[in-house]
């Protein structure tokens, strides 16, 4: 069974590759991802022996890129400043060669509010035309040959093992951004209706699919104003968003707009496939409910080469739900993946780390992903080693290939 832990570049500066690859191998794990395009916030360094406290510049990539690859491009990534303290991508794939652990790039996507900020004509939208800067939009050609020159340029330089696409779709409304406010109240309905994206480059991609955008968008305007004058939260559609996008079928043109937005992302996800080295695999890092961003899982996952479906804050038979409901869509033979967070109090101990674990792999996962190298306490590598039964004496969840 593949296992992986995700990692910022910084983590292995501070730490040291000598290390954190000891220490990537002493837990049992076979693969090491690394942030290569990230966004902004705050982190508590609880590895570093330099820094406790850590905030990584907006919307900036890890790697070195190739410049011949972005001459043409509206839209070019900015190198982080660490990135000068060494290349932490390419030594990695160095040690790889040498016989180290396998090398993920763990890339987001369209989640960038430095880019959003420089490129307003590429963000989403909602339905009243307000930008959300911190969302490139899957529909834009600007954005989407932005997000495929990434893959391109790391598959063919750096050769990784495999590119994890985070963020290639629609961002929810609430996402963490600095100071949000909300004294609405606003229901996760709510919250899904301001996410609907009816930029230009939206709604003319849907008009060629056939698709009324400004039909739903009148409607969608409506819903978002009632709510707003709402003297307190009361869901429109109490079952939101277990039921789904069939919710909205009493208003076929919702709708028909809520179904047409899986194409722009399947298709930019095929887009990164196609532009990707053969020998480098991609991944799409998704949550329990994707359909909320636009993500059909299983068309996402033939369209590339398999899913990493997040199990954060799940129970063990919610997990092991997850995983039987996300083989059922990608299929036999497509990648299957989960992560978990080693974070309290979301975990409360090895144990139950254990018992998550063993529910994903009984229910046919093909790997487990843990969340995240440098923020948790050097002890919690010991729960990862017995989630994944490397210490002699300990549960084990047992292996299979995949």
């Amino acid at each position: 069974m593949h296992s992986a832990i995700w990692t910022y570049p910084w983590d292995v500066l501070d730490l040291g590759a000598d290390r954190v690859l000891g220490e990537v191998a002493d837990a049992g794990l076979d693969t090491i991802s690394l942030a290569t395009s990230y966004h902004a916030g705050r982190f508590l360094q609880a590895r570093s022996p330099v820094r406790k406290s850590y905030y990584p510049e907006d919307g900036t990539i890890y790697f070195r890129p190739t410049p011949a690859l972005w001459t043409e491009a509206r839209i070019v990534p900015q190198v982080a400043s660490v990135v000068a303290e060494g290349d932490v991508l390419a030594d990695l794939v160095r040690r790889r060669d040498g016989g180290g652990p396998r090398v993920a790039c763990w890339t987001v996507c369209l989640h960038n509010t430095r880019l959003g900020v420089l490129h307003p004509e590429a963000v989403t939208r909602n339905a009243f035309g307000d930008p959300n800067l911190y969302s490139l939009c899957p529909s834009h050609p600007d954005a989407r040959a932005y997000v495929t020159t990434l893959a391109r340029d790391l598959s063919a330089h750096y050769k990784p093992d495999v590119i994890e696409l985070e963020s290639p779709a629609f961002m929810g409304f609430a996402h963490g951004f600095h100071h949000e406010k909300d004294g609405v109240g606003l229901c996760p309905e709510d919250d899904f209706l301001l996410s609907l994206c009816f930029c230009p480059a939206c709604l003319a991609r849907a008009a060629g699919a056939g698709v009324d955008g400004e039909r739903a968008r009148t409607t969608v305007k409506r819903w978002i104003a009632e709510a707003c004058e709402r003297e307190l939260p009361a869901p429109r559609w109490p079952d939101f968003p277990a039921a789904g996008v069939d919710v909205f079928r009493p208003w076929p043109e919702v709708f028909a707009y809520a179904m047409w937005r899986f194409e722009p992302v399947t298709s930019l996800v095929a887009a990164i496939r196609a532009e990707t080295d053969p020998a480098t695999q991609v991944h799409l890092i998704d949550l329990k409910d994707g359909w909320l961003g636009g993500c059909d899982i299983g068309a996402a996952a033939a369209a590339c080469d398999g899913v990493v479906l997040c199990a954060y804050d799940m129970s063990v038979p919610e997990v092991a739900g997850l995983i039987r409901s996300g083989r059922e869509a990608v299929g036999p033979e497509k990648y299957l993946g989960t992560g978990f967070r080693v974070m309290v109090p979301e975990m409360t101990g090895a144990a139950d780390l254990v018992g998550r674990a063993r529910a994903a792999v009984e229910a046919g996962v093909d790997g487990i992903y843990f969340y995240n190298y440098g923020l948790i306490p050097r002890p919690r590598l010991d729960w990862i080693a017995r989630a994944l039964g490397a210490r002699p004496g300990s549960p084990s969840c047992g292996r299979h290939s995949g």
